[in-house]
């Protein structure tokens, strides 16, 4: 993939996030783990791309949140995204990250595997915030590539 195409994934993915928070905001009470999942993907976005950027972990990867801190982030986080994107070159993608995971065991991954990664993680986790809404009566959000596409939400 090319570093345009990274930076049209994340446009999606934060619009899915946005949409998902909406949804919530909208159905009344939500589950606490529904919000605390939707708290995970973004401290998860943050926690990678402090690693891309040799940065120590600034929160927990299950931190406790609100929907209301949960948007913040969001917005947070995307434009933190968009920034490291738009000055990355074609060439870092296959550039090394040297890390830490959660465990504490080191490892190393391409920025392209990161970030590849870091949609799927977020879309892995929206899904199961979809079902566990459904699951208590509420309605989902509508989050399909696709949709966002047709709406002009993606260009």
């Amino acid at each position: 993939m090319h570093v345009d195409d990274f930076l049209r994934m994340f446009t999606y993915d934060h619009w899915a996030n946005l949409e998902c928070l909406a949804a919530m905001r909208t159905s009344g009470p939500v589950p606490a783990d529904t919000v605390g999942r939707m708290a995970h993907i973004l401290s998860a976005q943050k926690l990678w791309l402090e690693r891309i950027l040799k940065r120590p972990q600034s929160m927990p990867v299950w931190p406790a949140a609100t929907i209301e801190d949960c948007t913040a982030l969001a917005d947070e986080i995307s434009a933190a995204w968009a920034n490291y994107l738009h000055g990355l070159q074609i060439s870092s993608l296959a550039g090394k990250v040297e890390y830490r995971n959660s465990k504490g065991d080191p490892w190393s991954s391409r920025v392209e595997d990161i970030l590849t990664h870091v949609l799927f993680h977020s879309a892995y986790h929206r899904g199961q915030i979809a079902l566990q809404m459904r699951a208590s009566a509420l309605e989902p959000a509508y989050t399909d590539f696709i949709h966002a596409v047709r709406q002009g939400f993606v260009k």
